[in-house]
């Protein structure tokens, strides 16, 4: 046992290394790096098992990602056994079962998401590469637009702070073991032999390192990449109407009333291209993330509940649980905060088209015909965005504040529950 632990460790760190050179980094259309935000850059550095390899790695570096893929899955269903096998044992203690809650669902929950992502990588890859040359708003060509999505994408930052902090609360456990000369584990587990024996306890605690870093920078990392594709997505489509409403300015002074309505129309036209291409990509991010994000609100509820029984019952012995509910009710006003903008953009696209100046152009053109092909043409632009786009957990819900409200309404009349059976 003690050698098969060992074995799977140090496969997992010496394959980590050498596929670290190897991870895709995104690009930039003129072939330049791209600049990643930091939860971003520390996403594709620790989680392995997520973040794609580049295009054209050799076939052993593919087997040995698929190895690794392979021992990592392992690793979580060993970690998932014995989280449960805690819970079946104090199933009749609802202090300590709730205290090895939080820790077995955030598990199940990364497994879930983790290895559904490691198995499209492909797709995640083609997905960067599309948004790093298509949509990404970059601070030299668009300073102030780009200073905006920042500000929108402070509260994800701050949110990856905090679970590091929950992350960093969970690795005192080896100090405390040293000072009080203890052998206990960084989560709450039951396993089927003695573990505190050292050739266990080392190999078995490293495993526990391994699994927080895994699942606590999908956590944050997921959000930011996903945060980053929306916001910039949004950005897009905010500039349509600056777009349109510059070239009516322009042509308005211009004043060439003979081919004045020609001319906004051949820019109309090229903004709805410009438009259904945005709509293109969010499809892709829908079909991207749509599962995984199913997932997260799924066991957003009962994570919720159980750690704010933690934090409610014994708030000075429970500061890990503290700050990971801090982390956790973030991520979801972050996401929920995210997805509202994104929806509120896209269902202001018709109010946008039909505010973009239009009737100034046809007031001033003195083409009746081309003015007769414009105004359709608006007509046919209102009516196409008339259903504003959303991010959805397989269609059963939009991302939303909304949505992210009614899970926090769930989780505390679940907590309330529990609370009244003490």
């Amino acid at each position: 046992m003690s050698n098969v632990q060992f074995e799977w460790l140090q496969s997992i760190i010496s394959g980590a290394d050498m596929l670290g050179g190897t991870r895709y980094r995104p690009r930039l259309a003129d072939g330049e790096l791209a600049p990643l935000p930091w939860p971003v850059a520390l996403y594709r550095q620790l989680n392995h098992i997520s973040w794609p390899l580049e295009a054209g790695v050799t076939g052993r570096t593919k087997h040995l990602e698929r190895l690794i893929l392979v021992v990592g899955f392992l690793i979580f269903c060993e970690h998932n056994e014995v989280d449960f096998h805690y819970l079946i044992v104090n199933r009749n203690d609802i202090d300590n079962f709730l205290t090895g809650m939080p820790t077995y669902l955030i598990l199940v929950e990364m497994q879930i998401r983790c290895f559904q992502l490691a198995w499209h990588k492909n797709r995640f890859r083609i997905l960067l590469q599309r948004f790093y040359k298509d949509i990404y708003v970059q601070q030299a060509a668009e300073p102030q637009l780009f200073a905006h999505i920042q500000r929108q994408m402070l509260s994800t930052r701050l949110n990856s702070i905090v679970y590091l902090l929950a992350l960093f609360n969970f690795l005192l456990v080896p100090v405390q073991n040293v000072i009080y000369h203890r052998r206990e584990m960084l989560y709450k587990q039951v396993y089927p032999f003695d573990n505190t024996k050292l050739q266990y306890f080392i190999p078995l605690i490293g495993l526990n390192f391994w699994v927080g870093v895994i699942v606590t920078s999908m956590l944050f990392g997921e959000l930011n990449v996903l945060g980053e594709l929306m916001m910039h997505l949004n950005a897009r489509y905010v500039q349509l109407g600056q777009d349109l409403r510059r070239t009516a300015q322009r042509l308005l002074l211009e004043a060439n009333k003979l081919e004045m309505a020609a001319s906004y129309r051949r820019a109309l036209t090229h903004i709805l291209r410009r438009n259904g291409a945005l709509h293109d990509f969010g499809e892709e991010i829908e079909q991207e993330f749509s599962f995984r994000i199913f997932v997260m609100f799924a066991f957003s509820a009962g994570l919720l509940c159980a750690l704010c029984f933690k934090a409610y019952t014994n708030p000075l012995g429970n500061v890990a649980y503290i700050v990971w509910f801090l982390a956790k009710f973030m991520e979801l006003l972050s996401f929920g905060m995210l997805g509202s903008i994104l929806y509120k953009t896209t269902d202001d696209l018709a109010l946008m088209y039909y505010t973009a100046d239009w009737e100034q152009v046809v007031h001033q053109s003195n083409n009746r015909l081309e003015n007769l092909r414009l105004m359709k043409l608006v007509t046919l632009s209102i009516q196409l965005n008339s259903r504003p786009f959303f991010i959805t957990g397989l269609k059963y819900f939009r991302v939303s504040l909304a949505a992210v409200l009614k899970i926090i309404q769930g989780a505390f009349s679940y907590f309330t529950f529990l609370n009244s059976m003490r």
